[in-house]
C-alpha cells in the first residue's frame, strides 16, 4: 500500500507532494466514524409508549383507507355479490403482502441509521458502491461523507452488478433520477393523502341529509385542511401524543364494527381468505375488474408514508403497532364492510358511513373526521423527513428545518413546505370536488413510489445485504407482479385525474435535478480551481498583506486545498487577519454525529502562517443552526493547539502535520486525533482565558505562547467570510445549461435560505465576498 503511495506521488510530481506535506487529508478522523452510530434500545415500557404514539403519525393514512376503497372499486355498483368477495380477497392479500410482508419485515430493515424513505435507500447503496453523483468525488470528502465499502468477494454477482453500476456515468444518473421521481411522489402524496382522507370524512354529513350541496362538504374539508397545516408547528411529538389515541380509539371502532357485520350480516365473506376467489373474480368481470385494481390499491395507500416516516420511531415499536394494532383491526373492518355489502348492495358509495350501527353513527362521525385528519399527518412529517434528507445531499434548495424535538432529532418542522403543500392541497380539493378522481391521482403516485422502493431493494438486497441471487429474484418477481398489475390499471385513469400527481412529480423533479446540476457543477469548479499550497507559502507568512488583530473564518465546501474565493479575498483588499480558519460545514450519511467528535481541526502550513482548516460535521438529524457554533469551533483549534504542544514540544520547525506521525506507546497505532478523543472524554477543556495547562507547560513555552495569541486575536474580533458566489454558465456552453444555470438554478438561489442564517454568523460580523463562477 505505501509502495503504490510513493508510485502514486512520484507520477504526480513535486506540488502533489508539497500539497500532501503542509495539507494533508483527514483520513484517520473520517474513519473514526465507522459503525459509529446504531439505534438506541429502549426500554420495554418506552417502546411501548413509542408504539402508542406511532399510531398517531405513521398509520393514519393507512388506517383510514377503508373510507374510501370499496367506493372507488365500485364506482358503477355491484352487479354481483360474489364480486364483493373477490375484491375482499384483493384487499386482504394487498394488505398482507405489500405492508406486512414487503415494507414492515423487509423494506423497513433496510433503513439508514433509523432514516428512511428513497433517499436513505439510495445514501446507504452509495457508501457500499461508488455510485453517488453528489459532489463528494474527491478522495478526503469520500472519507469525511462515506463509510468504507463492505467487501464482496471478487467473482460474485454482487462484485459483478457492483462493478456494472460504478462503471457507467449514466447508470447513476439513471439511479439518481429514478430517487427523484420516487422523492417527487411522495412530496404528492403529501398533497393528496390530506385532501381525499378530509373529503372522504367530511361526506359522512351527505349520509343523514341528502340533499346538502356538495360545496358545502368541499368548504368543511379545506377549514379542517387549514387547521391541520396550522399545528404541524408543533411537531410529530406533541401532534402524535395528541391523535394518538384518536387513532388507536378509530382502529378499535373499526374492527368492532367489522366484527358485529360480520355476525349480522354474512359471515360467509370470510371465504375471501382463499385467494381462489380472485381468480374467478377477474375471470366474472375481466376488464372492469382489472380497472377496479385503482380502487383495491387504496386499500394499501399509506404504505410508503410508513417507511418515509421511519426516521420519527423505532422500527420495533412501528413493528408492534402495526402487528398488534393495524393489521387485525384492517382486516376486521374489511370484512365488515364487504358483509353489509352482501345484503345492501346499492349502498356502496357510502359503504362504510352506511355500516356503521345507527347508536353510534355521529360519535364515529366525529372520529372518522378526527382520524383523517391524522391521515393527513402522516404523509406530511413523511414529506419533511424526505425534504430534509433530500436537503442534507445537496438535491433541494436549502430551507429552514425546525427540530420540535430535544429528545427525538427526527422529529422536525419544514415551515415553508408546509405552507406550499396547504396550498396546493386545498386547490386539488376545491378543484376536483370528487373523491373518484382524487382517489385515481392519489393511487398513481403511490404505486410510482412502491416501484421506485423495489428497483432499489434489489441493489439494496445484492450491494448491502449480500443476498443470494434467487431471494433477491423472489422477492423482486413477487413485488412487481403485485405492483405492476396495480400500475397498468390507474395508468389508463390519466385524464381522470391520475394526470396530477405526475404534474406535481414534474414540477419537484425540475427543482430537484436543477438544483443537485448547479451544485455539482459549483463544486467541480471550486475542485479544479483551488489554491496550491506552493502560491501560499510563496507569499510568506504575512501573505503579501498586511496581518490585522483578529481571526477569520473562511467558509468553503471544500475539505482539502484552499478555496478560489480566498486569493479573491487578498487580491482585491489590503489586509487579512492574523489568524485564518477555513470552515467546512459537511453533511455525513449517519443518523447523528456527537458533539465530541462533531469539528475536525488541523493546521494547514507552517505554524506561523497562523492558518487552520476545521470541518465541522452534521448528520442527517442534527441541527445545524447552534447558537454556540462559533464558542465551539474556537474552542476546538485552541484545545487542538494545546495539544499539539503536548506532542511536539512546541517546535515551530515542524513542518508537517501532526495527524501523520504515530503517537509512540498507543498499541493500536492511534494517530493524534485518538489523543484528542481520549482527553475530550476526559474534560479536558481550555479556559476561557486561553492559558495553558501545567502539563502542557511542561513541556515548552511555544504552545502556551501560541494560545495566548490566538486569545488575544479572538478578543479583537471574529469575522464570518462567505463566498456570495454568481454562478453563470461559460458562452460556449450549450442553450439547455444556459437555462438550467443561468435561469432556473439562480432563481433557486435567490429564495433559498442564506448560509449566513443557516450557521446563525451574526449580521455585524458578516462579511460576504462577491465573485462570479463560469461553469
Amino acid at each position: 500500500m505505501e509502495k503504490s503511495m510513493n508510485e502514486e506521488s512520484e507520477v504526480k510530481g513535486g506540488m502533489w507532494a508539497l500539497q500532501q506535506k503542509f495539507d494533508p487529508p483527514m483520513d484517520e478522523e473520517a474513519s473514526r466514524l465507522k459503525h459509529m452510530n446504531t439505534e438506541s434500545k429502549c426500554s420495554t415500557l418506552l417502546l411501548v409508549r413509542l408504539a402508542f404514539q406511532s399510531l398517531g403519525v405513521v398509520y393514519g393514512d393507512l388506517g383510514t383507507s377503508p373510507l374510501y376503497v370499496f367506493y372507488n372499486t365500485f364506482p358503477k355498483g355491484i352487479n354481483d355479490t360474489e364480486d364483493v368477495v373477490g375484491a375482499l380477497s384483493l384487499i386482504i392479500y394487498s394488505l398482507t403482502l405489500v405492508p406486512l410482508i414487503k415494507y414492515v419485515f423487509i423494506v423497513c430493515r433496510a433503513s439508514d441509521n433509523g432514516q428512511g424513505g428513497t433517499f436513505a435507500l439510495y445514501s446507504l447503496l452509495c457508501r457500499h458502491a461508488k455510485i453517488s453523483t453528489i459532489p463528494n468525488q474527491h478522495r478526503t470528502d469520500e472519507k469525511l461523507t462515506t463509510y468504507i465499502y463492505t467487501p464482496t468477494h471478487e467473482n460474485s454477482f454482487p462484485e459483478k452488478t457492483k462493478k456494472c453500476l460504478e462503471a457507467h456515468a449514466l447508470k447513476k444518473n439513471a439511479l439518481l433520477v429514478l430517487v427523484l421521481v420516487g422523492t417527487c411522489m411522495v412530496i404528492g402524496d403529501g398533497i393528496l393523502t390530506p385532501a381525499i382522507s378530509v373529503l372522504s370524512a367530511s361526506s359522512g354529513i351527505k349520509v343523514t341529509h341528502p340533499g346538502m350541496d356538495n360545496d358545502f362538504i368541499v368548504v368543511v374539508a379545506v377549514f379542517i385542511l387549514i387547521g391541520l397545516f396550522c399545528l404541524q408547528h408543533h411537531g410529530p411529538d406533541k401532534v402524535g401524543w395528541l391523535f394518538a389515541p384518536i387513532v388507536l380509539l378509530w382502529f378499535i371502532l373499526i374492527g368492532g364494527i367489522g366484527i358485529y357485520n360480520i355476525l349480522k350480516h354474512d359471515k360467509t365473506v370470510l371465504r375471501a381468505f382463499s385467494p381462489l376467489h380472485i381468480y374467478w373474480y377477474f375471470k366474472r368481470r375481466g376488464k372492469d375488474g382489472w380497472t377496479s385494481l385503482g380502487g383495491i390499491m387504496l386499500s394499501i395507500t399509506g404504505t410508503e408514508a410508513l417507511f418515509a416516516d421511519l426516521a420519527h420511531y423505532p422500527l420495533s415499536a412501528i413493528q408492534i403497532a402495526f402487528t398488534t394494532v393495524v393489521f387485525p383491526c384492517l382486516l376486521l373492518a374489511y370484512c365488515g364492510q364487504a358483509a353489509y355489502l352482501m345484503k345492501n348492495k346499492e349502498q356502496v358509495f357510502d359503504a362504510f358511513y352506511h355500516s356503521i350501527p345507527e347508536a353510534i353513527y355521529w360519535p364515529m362521525f366525529v372520529i372518522a373526521t378526527l382520524s383523517a385528519i391524522v391521515a393527513s399527518q402522516a404523509s406530511i412529517s413523511a414529506t419533511f423527513s424526505i425534504i430534509n434528507q433530500a436537503c442534507a445531499l445537496g438535491c433541494f434548495p436549502r430551507v429552514k428545518v425546525v427540530h420540535t424535538s430535544r429528545k427525538f432529532l427526527g422529529q422536525i418542522y419544514i415551515p415553508d413546505i408546509n405552507w406550499a403543500l396547504m396550498i396546493l392541497c386545498i386547490l386539488v380539493t376545491t378543484g376536483f370536488k370528487n373523491q373518484t378522481q382524487i382517489g385515481n391521482a392519489y393511487g398513481t403516485a403511490v404505486v410510482i413510489v412502491m416501484l421506485v422502493t423495489t428497483f432499489l431493494m434489489i441493489l439494496i438486497m445484492l450491494l448491502v445485504w449480500h443476498c443470494n441471487w434467487f431471494l433477491v429474484f423472489i422477492m423482486t418477481f413477487l413485488s412487481l407482479i403485485v405492483e405492476c398489475t396495480y400500475f397498468s390499471a390507474v395508468l389508463i385513469k390519466i385524464d381522470q385525474g391520475a394526470w396530477v400527481p405526475l404534474a406535481i412529480a414534474a414540477v419537484f423533479l425540475l427543482i430537484m435535478y436543477v438544483w443537485h446540476y448547479g451544485t455539482v457543477k459549483r463544486y467541480e469548479f471550486e475542485m479544479q480551481n483551488k489554491i496550491s499550497m506552493g502560491w501560499i507559502l510563496n507569499l510568506g507568512p504575512s501573505l503579501g498583506l498586511v496581518r490585522v488583530p483578529g481571526i477569520g473564518l473562511v467558509y468553503t465546501e471544500l475539505a482539502s486545498g484552499v478555496p478560489r474565493i480566498f486569493s479573491h479575498f487578498i487580491t482585491n483588499l489590503p489586509a487579512i487577519h492574523t489568524v485564518v480558519v477555513f470552515v467546512c460545514v459537511k453533511s455525513l450519511p449517519v443518523y447523528s454525529v456527537p458533539e465530541d467528535e462533531r469539528f475536525l481541526v488541523k493546521r494547514i502550513g507552517p505554524k506561523n502562517y497562523h492558518i487552520f482548516r476545521c470541518v465541522a460535521r452534521y448528520g442527517y438529524k442534527d441541527q445545524k443552526k447552534d447558537d454556540e457554533f462559533e464558542k465551539k469551533l474556537l474552542d476546538s483549534i485552541f484545545l487542538f493547539v494545546k495539544l499539539e504542544s503536548l506532542m511536539d514540544g512546541s517546535s515551530d520547525s515542524d513542518e508537517y502535520s501532526l495527524y501523520e506521525q504515530d503517537v509512540s506507546g498507543l498499541s493500536d497505532k492511534n494517530t493524534f486525533s485518538s489523543v484528542v478523543d481520549i482527553l475530550i472524554s476526559d474534560d479536558d477543556t481550555v479556559s476561557e482565558t486561553g492559558t495553558e495547562t501545567e502539563t502542557a507547560s511542561s513541556h515548552g513555552g511555544g504552545g502556551r505562547e501560541e494560545i495566548e495569541f490566538l486569545t488575544r486575536c479572538r478578543d479583537a474580533g471574529v469575522v464570518h467570510i462567505l463566498g456570495n458566489t454568481v454562478v453563470k454558465a461559460r458562452r460556449d456552453s450549450g442553450c439547455y445549461k444556459k437555462i438550467c444555470i443561468d435561469y432556473l438554478y439562480a432563481f433557486l438561489r435567490k429564495i433559498c435560505r442564506e448560509n449566513s442564517v443557516i450557521f446563525n454568523v451574526p449580521h455585524e460580523s458578516l462579511l460576504n465576498v462577491g465573485q462570479v463562477f463560469f461553469v
